[in-house]
């Protein structure tokens, strides 16, 4: 099934749902592509049939597709939730790569509405002081250094958007 035909599925089987529930549901259709015009053209699409929020998994799409994808979902009134598929090759390992704190705050200043940051329960599980750090960087204009919490430098992002936490499953990040 091609992305097209998955995003009409996906959209007439929500407004079926919503039609016969009481709640809200919904359902984040992924447009990470091979290229930024694909991925344009299916943040398009999800738009045309009346979803509102969009994925894009950016580590493995790549920042700069991120920027221009971010960039896009703002002029067109879409919210971007950003997947973090691939992470754990990266920041999980304790000999080599990088902690996720730096990602969360690459991803930041790429630009995101929410990201999926981990929790302090669960398969996503961190450590409790050093996730809420993390967090805290993602949704805060101003932080202190707080080592304990993996801050390691006061941080003061001035006017640059922040970015919502958020767990899979609706689990609370804390």
């Amino acid at each position: 099934m091609r992305w097209r035909d998955r995003f009409l599925f996906v959209a007439e089987s929500t407004n079926k749902y919503l039609a016969e529930a009481d709640e809200i549901k919904g359902h984040y259709l992924n447009v990470t592509a091979g290229n930024c015009e694909e991925m344009k053209k299916a943040a398009e699409c999800a738009r045309e049939l009346g979803v509102r929020i969009v994925m894009h998994d950016y580590l493995t799409g790549g920042f700069t597709a991120n920027t221009s994808l971010a960039s896009y979902c703002r002029d067109n009134g879409l919210l971007l939730h950003i997947h973090r598929a691939m992470h754990a090759v990266i920041d999980r390992q304790r000999n080599h790569g990088m902690h996720f704190r730096v990602l969360a705050k690459a991803l930041r200043m790429s630009g995101g509405d929410h990201l999926h940051s981990g929790t302090v329960v669960g398969k996503l599980e961190g450590e409790r002081e050093v996730t809420l750090g993390f967090v805290d960087l993602m949704r805060d204009d101003y932080i202190e250094k707080d080592r304990s919490r993996g801050i390691y430098f006061t941080q003061d992002w001035v006017s640059l958007p922040g970015t919502m936490p958020v767990a899979s499953g609706g689990i609370h990040v804390w």
